[in-house]
Parts: C-alpha cells; sequence; structure tokens
C-alpha cells in the first residue's frame, strides 16, 4: 500500500536529527527553478496571488536556491511542511522504524519537487501545483509533470509489491497524477462532519484526517485496504452504507472548529 499526500503553502523548520536522502526529480527541480528566476516580481506576486511581502520573499527564495545546498538549508520533507495536514500527521513524533517504513509507502505531492519521499531533502520554496506556471512542456504544473508522478509512484509500488495508493491528498495535487499512466487501484477516504444528521466534508477537518490516516496507515503497517475501515482516531467510525470500495466514508459528530 502507497499513501499520497500534499504539502501546505507555508514551510516550519522542526528540529530533529535525521539522516536524509536525495529527491528524485532534481534535475526538474532546477528547470522549474531557473524559469521562476525569470519572472518578474509582478509576475511572481500575480502567478501565486501574493502579497509585495511575500513576493519578495519567494523572489529570494528562488534566487537563492541552490543546486547542491549546503545541509543547514535543508530539512526533510515530512518534517518541513506545515498545515492542518502534518498536524493530523505528527511526522516528528514517528519513531526510527515507523520513519523507515513511511519512506517507502508515503509519498509528498510537490509542485517544485513532483514527489518525496518523508525524508528527501528540501529548501524552502512557495511553488502551488495549480500555478499556471509556463514552460516549455506546457502552460501549467499539471502540464509539466505529465505521467512523471504516475511512473515514479508505479516504481514504487514494485518495490514494495503494492497494489493500492490510498490518496490522501487534495484534489490540487493528486490532479497532477495522471490516472491512465497509473497502475494502482486508488482508494481516496471521505471524512464527514454530522451536524443536525446532514453529514458533510468541512475542509478545517477534513485536512487534519487525511494526514491522521497516513499516520494510521504508517503505525499499523497496513496492506489491506479493508484495514482502513478500523480507522476510528478523532472520534471517526467507519460508514458502510455510505461508502464505496473506492471511497470509504468516515463520519463523526461535528464540532465547531
Amino acid at each position: 500500500m502507497l499513501v499520497v499526500i500534499s504539502p501546505a503553502k507555508r514551510l516550519d523548520w522542526a528540529d530533529r536529527a535525521v539522516a536524509v536522502t536525495q529527491p528524485e526529480f532534481q534535475a526538474d527541480v532546477s528547470r522549474l527553478v531557473r524559469t521562476a528566476r525569470n519572472l518578474t516580481l509582478g509576475e511572481l506576486k500575480k502567478l501565486m496571488s501574493l502579497s509585495d511581502d511575500l513576493a519578495r520573499l519567494n523572489r529570494d527564495r528562488f534566487r537563492d536556491f541552490a543546486d547542491d545546498p549546503a545541509a543547514d538549508i535543508t530539512r526533510p520533507a515530512a518534517l518541513a511542511f506545515a498545515g492542518d495536514t502534518y498536524l493530523g500527521l505528527e511526522a516528528a513524533t514517528l519513531d526510527g522504524d515507523e520513519m523507515a517504513w513511511a519512506q517507502d509507502h508515503l509519498r509528498i505531492l510537490s509542485g517544485l519537487y513532483g514527489v518525496l519521499r518523508p525524508l528527501d531533502a528540501i529548501q524552502p520554496y512557495r511553488l502551488e501545483m495549480g500555478s499556471r506556471l509556463k514552460t516549455r512542456r506546457g502552460k501549467n504544473l499539471y502540464e509539466y509533470w505529465r505521467d512523471q508522478l504516475s511512473l515514479s509512484l508505479n516504481a514504487q509500488a514494485q518495490v514494495t509489491a503494492a497494489q493500492v495508493l490510498v490518496n490522501c491528498a487534495s484534489k490540487e495535487y493528486f490532479g497532477a497524477v495522471a490516472p491512465k499512466a497509473l497502475t494502482l487501484k486508488v482508494i481516496t477516504p471521505v471524512f464527514m462532519e454530522d451536524k443536525a444528521g446532514a453529514p458533510k466534508v468541512v475542509s478545517f477537518f477534513a485536512k487534519r484526517a487525511r494526514g491522521a490516516m497516513a499516520r494510521f496507515i504508517i503505525q499499523n503497517r497496513l496492506r489491506d485496504p479493508e484495514a482502513l475501515q478500523d480507522f476510528d482516531i478523532g472520534g471517526y467510525a467507519y460508514q458502510a452504507e455510505m461508502s464505496t470500495a473506492e471511497a470509504p466514508v468516515f463520519l463523526r459528530p461535528y464540532a465547531s472548529p
């Protein structure tokens, strides 16, 4: 079983000494950085809907981005991202064996890096998958990555003998995975809140639950898709009558954020 998640918009370094690995698509990262460097401050601001201060910060990040960065400016991907999904994953509290299993079974989708392993060393950046960054491959990052992300996931699935991919990523990020090139069965858990008998997806809660599901899979070394039904973190319970094989539904009583 493989799990994919997507990053949040900002980076927040965590202090933890771990051995890091190198991202798979280094050449593509360099190409995208060179393209971003050629943007004016105004173009960068418009591309990602940034304030003036954030536009300057990210212009400087692309300017300073190194092909061979020093160790003190990189962090492992799973410990670098911040946001609701990563609050649910709690990667910094995984023990060594759990992180080693995650290294083989968890993948993080990234607009700049493509696909990351949890311990891949990354530099500070901001480039969301939905960005309309024009390159020689097309008008946005979906066209840039094409089949590469799917082929990477397929290759890792062969290494681990996985036949199922559990999609805990957002629609924006998983949209970069080309379905026709993907050989794995995809399962996308749905997390809902029951408010007065009217179940609905609340983004704030669903993001954190997706991270918690990824953690649940890692800690229990899951391989059987049916074992996902045992997920009960945060008060969620599997709803057989609302579920399909590709979209298991988990419901809990609504609580105000």
